[in-house]
Formats: C-alpha cells, structure tokens, sequence
C-alpha cells in the first residue's frame, strides 16, 4: 500500500508543481527511466519468486541508472550518442520484456 501512495504523491506533486528538464538533462531523463523499470520489473518478479531483498533492489536500481547515464554520456562524449541510447534502451527492454514474460508465467501458471 506504501509504494501505490507514494506512486501517487509522485503524480500529484508533478501535476502541481509541473517542473520543467533542464536541456542538458534531457537526454538522460528516457534512458534512466528505462533503467529504473528494468529494475522494478526485475523487483517485482524476484519478489514472486521469493528471492526478493531490498537491498538488492535498491543497489540494482541505482546502478541500473548511473551506468545507463554514463553510457550515454560516453556516447554524447564520442559523438554517438543517439547510437548508444538505442543500444541501452534495445538492451534494457529486452530485460524488461523476460522479466514481464516471467511475471506472467507465474501469475496465471502458463
């Protein structure tokens, strides 16, 4: 119940207040999101296997970001940038998608 309030004063907070991405953090914002879904879909499928630990999940989600962000960063950085936050968004959503896949499995068993 803590994460679904949390989630929305997250939602509500953004409404009001409306911020605003600096330029130079835009091409980030995508790519750590990406990240950070990897890590909750992840999560959530360790937490149906009953593997789950907290601080797993919150170095893994952590890291996820910061090394996606210095990925491309790295890419900005050698001029191919747009190339390697396909590769990190490619990579990233194929985890995703195997997580989802097993999350699916094992709630309806097939």
């Amino acid at each position: 119940m803590i994460p679904i309030l949390g989630l929305a004063a997250g939602v509500l907070l953004g409404l009001v207040f409306d911020p605003t991405v600096p330029l130079w953090l835009q091409p980030y914002l995508p790519i750590a999101v990406v990240a950070a879904l990897d890590a909750v879909f992840g999560g959530f499928r360790a937490r149906l296997d009953g593997i789950f630990d907290a601080k797993v999940f919150v170095i893994s989600f952590v890291s996820n970001v910061v090394v996606a962000a210095l990925i491309v960063f790295l890419g900005d950085q050698l001029g191919v940038g747009a190339q390697l936050s396909t590769a990190v968004v490619v990579v990233l959503g194929i985890r995703i998608f195997g997580n989802a896949a097993a999350i699916r499995r094992h709630i309806f068993r097939a």
